[in-house]
């Protein structure tokens, strides 16, 4: 995080805990109509791991190591803390606890971190200086930290931002590299590696990502042969465990930031893209930083927390930090009715203006966010599973877990600051039992979470600007259901793909679904381990899952997701090349080669393709005639290509997320051969 505003001016003051009142504002007005959400348990995402609800603390924090402290985040649910803070990681030197050009506060060295990790029960992310460090003195970190003090600590980060340091024009982060290209960054985190390993086989270290969708996302810096992502997992994608990104997708009002949670899935699979092509293994993901520019600690953040955790941890992001637990006093405003003070913590600093016209609640006092994650650590445990989900409304999200004892945990957040939202609750895969649900609610300017049981299975009214957990037993059934397939695979082509499994047991039939939001589609059974599936679209992806349903009926857990695209036509009548000639981070230069593969010439013709999200356009374009409307865009001219014959044309794009390019081309309508 750049920019930081050290809260090292705190006031002591008691600590307000958190609470579950037995009331809160309703606010309520006219009854909107009903939305529909639909829950799918066939549909399984991501497993909640042991380090999956994080924050970072900062070592210019004076409560950085205190009790009321520990105790806030332990009740909250919080497993991961990540330490030393932000940019300060690239000028901390931990020997002797210093920051040069920075301020440390007493009482924040790491043995101190240590200690308040393990009160709150949580797992350390630590930051391995690369600014103005050196190999040696990680290594002796680490050193440090398992062997002498015998800490346990796996997970460490080569560096903050590092993309930051100059080298793309904008510099917050501290580099004295004289080479601050990703090739240089690439070639020290394998230093690093090497380095600790040798002291500590055991540990995981991180290397840092940009997100995509995120400057700078694509750009190629002076000197580079491809963008900080190419480089970094081209040169040290051997020797990392994780990478390490940070999300502050922005919004210039609350509106537009509780838009952004849409980018996730796109975001998560564009980076796994990349870890695929460049690095060629399986490499794990870590979100250490992400928050909201707008209505950062009153209920816009804490919508924004509840959503984008949910989003990234159902997405398979072993780890999501807020940042953080305590930053400083910003810009005050008030927004949807409630004093916003700027401030990136989860909890008041307890500072006030120079003039001391306005000051933060007394120190520890949650803000909103801090509500929304104690929320998260009753919905997303360890162990339990994200299913799908999907919402007929805009301003409702839904996220859903499958716990191992068959419950469903199902969070709602509806975004409408003025109305409230009856929602209808849909089931596939899953019968809830009969009875009241347990409802969890933390509503706009409460003081706490409010937990009652009310409503049905089937219904639910969230109030306006809340985030509602819903928690229901299932049926009961006779007998034990058959264990989840496992990890399927896949071959495909543009039009089918071959699904195939391990058995999972006998005299069972196995069903195949295709994940479509809260309502999956059966695409066939089989009692084999395979599976043809047809009439798929040419250049689309595809997440499906496999069950076990035995003689009884009973159905299994779903396989682990698999995610694959199919191809464009082998042997088309045209043939398509695009390619990003030059990014700037929200838009760039596409050129597109059209080739004639066919046998007769082609006199006129109109390429057209879709934008596979909301947010790419394009600006202009060049060679032919440019048109969008809506995601669609046609290209058109009178010009002539003989059989073999190629012609170029080229456009400005614009994107204001993840850029995710498209994959299927037609040509006078015929489909053609991507390249």
């Amino acid at each position: 995080m750049a920019a930081v505003s050290p809260a090292h001016a705190a006031t002591p003051a008691t600590a307000t805990p958190a609470t579950r009142s037995a009331a809160a504002p309703t606010n309520r007005t006219a009854a909107a109509p009903v939305t529909r959400i639909d829950v799918d348990a066939r549909a399984g995402l991501a497993t909640v791991g042991d380090t999956a609800l994080g924050v970072n603390h900062a070592i210019w924090d004076t409560t950085l190591g205190t009790p009321a402290v520990s105790g806030l985040l332990k009740d909250a649910g919080v497993n991961m803390v990540r330490y030393p803070g932000g940019s300060y990681a690239d000028i901390y030197h931990w020997r002797d606890h210093t920051a040069p050009g920075g301020y440390v506060a007493p009482n924040t060295d790491f043995d101190t971190f240590m200690a308040a990790a393990e009160r709150t029960g949580a797992e350390p992310m630590i930051i391995a200086n690369y600014g103005t460090g050196r190999a040696e003195e990680a290594a002796d970190w680490v050193e440090y930290a398992n062997i002498t003090k015998g800490y346990d600590a796996t997970y460490w980060t080569i560096g903050n931002e590092n993309y930051g340091n100059g080298h793309y024009g904008s510099a917050w982060e501290a580099d004295e590299h004289a080479d601050k290209s990703p090739k240089e960054y690439a070639k020290t985190v394998i230093a690093y590696a090497e380095a600790m390993k040798a002291v500590d086989p055991s540990i995981k270290v991180g290397a840092v990502l940009t997100m995509p969708g995120n400057w700078p996302d694509a750009i190629v810096g002076p000197g580079d042969t491809g963008s900080w992502n190419q480089e970094v997992l081209t040169r040290a994608g051997h020797v990392i465990d994780f990478v390490d990104v940070h999300w502050y997708p922005g919004g210039t009002t609350p509106a537009e930031a509780l838009t952004k949670p849409a980018h996730i899935q796109d975001a998560v699979h564009l980076l796994n893209q990349q870890i695929d092509r460049y690095a060629g293994r399986d490499i794990a993901i870590s979100m250490t930083e992400t928050n909201v520019e707008v209505g950062r600690n009153t209920q816009p953040g804490a919508l924004f927390l509840a959503d984008v955790y949910s989003g990234l941890l159902a997405q398979g992001v072993f780890t999501v930090h807020w940042w953080n637990v305590h930053n400083g006093l910003g810009t005050v405003s008030t927004v949807a009715g409630q004093t916003d003070y700027g401030d990136y913590g989860l909890l008041s600093s307890g500072t006030c203006t120079a003039d001391n016209s306005v000051c933060q609640p007394p120190l520890n006092t949650p803000f909103a966010p801090y509500h929304a994650l104690d929320l998260m650590g009753d919905f997303a445990r360890p162990g339990d599973r994200f299913v799908g989900t999907g919402s007929g409304d805009d301003l409702v999200s839904a996220h859903a877990v499958r716990r191992a004892d068959g419950d469903l945990a199902v969070l709602l957040i509806n975004k409408d600051p003025e109305a409230e939202r009856t929602v209808s609750l849909n089931y596939h895969g899953f019968t809830p039992a009969t009875g009241t649900p347990s409802v969890a609610t933390f509503t706009n300017g409460a003081d706490g979470i409010t937990a009652a049981r009310s409503g049905t299975a089937a219904s639910q009214t969230l109030s306006p600007y809340s985030i509602t957990l819903v928690t229901l037993d299932p049926a009961r059934t006779e007998g034990v259901a058959p264990k989840a397939p496992g990890r399927p695979a896949a071959t495909v082509t543009d039009r089918g793909a071959t699904i195939s499994w391990p058995a999972s047991a006998g005299g069972v039939k196995y069903e195949v679904y295709r994940q479509n939001g809260g309502v999956g589609d059966l695409l066939g059974e089989t009692t084999g381990t395979s599976l043809r599936v047809s009439n798929l679209e040419p250049g689309r992806r595809y997440t499906v899952n496999v069950l076990a349903r035995d003689g009884a009926g009973r159905l299994s857990p779903p396989s682990p997701p698999l995610t694959f695209t199919t191809d464009t036509p082998d042997a088309a009548s045209c043939t398509v090349a695009f390619r990003n000639t030059n990014d700037w981070g929200n838009g760039y230069v596409g050129s597109v080669d059209v080739t004639n593969s066919g046998t007769s010439a082609v006199s006129g013709w109109t390429l057209a393709f879709t934008w596979p999200t909301s947010w790419q356009s394009v600006n202009s374009g060049w060679n032919a005639t440019w048109n969008q409307d809506g995601r669609t865009v046609r290209v058109t001219s009178d010009g002539s290509l003989a059989p073999g014959a190629s012609t170029n044309v080229g456009f400005v794009g614009a994107y204001s997320g993840p850029n995710v390019p498209p994959a299927v081309f037609t040509l006078n309508g015929t489909v053609c051969t991507s390249k």
